[in-house]
């Protein structure tokens, strides 16, 4: 039986201590049972070197396509027909385009942003597909915060089959271990929104941050202990009147779908999306212990073509298989602005609208990101997704090319 006629299952991992050869730049976890990763071979960082951004150019592109062998993981398994991405009649040749006051072209945003693959879709089809960095059409690569969006879509789909009620509903409803923490009171909207109110500190680099306590907790891999430390949080604000960029919150979004649909998050997402829709490779994703709750935050591993089939299900309304998968008007709803206790945020339901976009070309798109460069772009009106797998030395600061200006544009090159 081949790895994609395998019931989904979960890679039993033993972690050694946290120790690393060749100078720190390998880590150390043995795996079995794992989908063929052609890269499995290559010396790779660890995990806190990378969110330190302390990784050399070559051992962090090896890291970004091995995360399977930081943690474990449990599969999504690939549908057995795949969606189709025939190549188009009219391919996207170079072209020049202005961002941040100087020319650049396409050449130029894949070097200077050190862009491991790209992939650009027109109507359903490759205009545009190439791999650098050591990457191939097999490469699983790293999401980091674009799964994000793809647990905010699990919401959306829980929604549309009654496992949530409503939007609306308190999240304790579904998380009853959450009653009298900071948690209590917060609503499901109110989490897709990152506005539950609970205090949060992003900072990548920082050890004492929240995001890094919430990294050394999931690396003891222990069973309930990601969503305990979120209880412990304190409350900064009312639920839905502050705005606050947290992974953590996508844990809790993780969790909220595991309690409500009964099921591993990743099996949902492959009887719902991922086998339903067509993607043709298996995927990875991040578990807090072995065969724990799915990291809702970082840690899904895919192919390029499968992030732009799972753009062009959102471009397509969250349909798969010919059923409608997510309420009507999810995916508009998602990727629009919100108002946070009375002002505009330029974020959605863990979707990113692209800002100043009005009477431009990127008027009503939107993206899933994530840290290091990575992007899944998506312009309903153009009927244009756009993949970036980056590898931008440090987690945060800007890339040397826009990315918003290359998105623009590619889709009107494409046109």
């Amino acid at each position: 039986m081949s790895t994609r006629d395998k019931p989904l299952h979960v890679k039993k991992t033993v972690l050694f201590i946290a120790l690393a050869f060749s100078a720190g730049l390998m880590q150390t976890p043995v795996q079995a049972q794992t989908p063929v990763n052609v890269h499995a071979a290559e010396k790779i960082g660890t995990v806190q070197q990378v969110y330190d951004g302390a990784l050399m150019p070559d051992i962090q592109a090896n890291t970004f396509r091995n995360i399977d062998r930081l943690f474990s993981t449990r599969t999504v398994p690939a549908s057995g027909k795949a969606y189709p991405l025939p190549a188009s009649d009219k391919q996207l040749k170079n072209f020049v385009f202005k961002s941040n006051g100087k020319n650049f072209d396409l050449y130029d945003y894949v070097s200077l942003n050190r862009v491991g693959g790209l992939l650009v879709l027109k109507d359903g089809k490759i205009v545009f597909e190439n791999y650098q960095l050591g990457n191939s059409e097999k490469t699983r690569w790293m999401s980091m915060s674009v799964v994000k969006s793809i647990t905010a879509t699990l919401i959306g789909a829980a929604i549309k089959d009654g496992h949530i009620k409503s939007i609306d509903d308190p999240i304790v409803n579904y998380l009853p271990e959450l009653k009298g923490s900071a948690y209590d009171g917060v609503s499901v909207k109110n989490l897709l929104q990152m506005a539950s109110g609970v205090r949060w500190d992003e900072t990548y680099v920082n050890p004492k941050s929240d995001r890094r306590q919430m990294l050394e907790v999931q690396t003891m891999q222990k069973p309930g202990a990601v969503l305990q430390l979120m209880s412990k949080l304190p409350r900064a604000a009312a639920p839905g009147t502050r705005w606050n960029y947290s992974t953590g919150e996508t844990q809790v979004a993780g969790a909220l779908v595991r309690a409500a649909v009964g099921k591993p998050v990743a099996q949902y997402l492959n009887e719902r999306i991922w086998g339903k829709f067509g993607m043709e490779s298996d995927a990875t994703w991040w578990l807090e212990s072995p065969d724990g709750l799915e990291v809702g935050g970082s840690g899904l591993s895919a192919t390029l073509r499968d992030y732009g089939r799972f753009g062009l299900f959102m471009l397509g309304g969250g349909k798969a298989g010919g059923e409608q998968i997510l309420p009507d008007n999810w995916v508009r709803d998602a990727g629009s602005p919100k108002m946070v206790d009375g002002k505009l945020v330029n974020y959605g339901y863990m979707l990113w609208p692209i800002p100043d976009a009005a009477g431009t070309i990127n008027e009503g798109a939107f993206e899933a990101r994530g840290i290091f460069g990575q992007h899944i772009y998506m312009n309903p009106k153009e009927n244009v997704v756009i993949v970036v797998w980056g590898a931008l030395p440090k987690p945060t600061g800007s890339a040397p090319v826009g990315d918003n200006d290359f998105f623009a544009a590619a889709t009107q090159a494409v046109r």
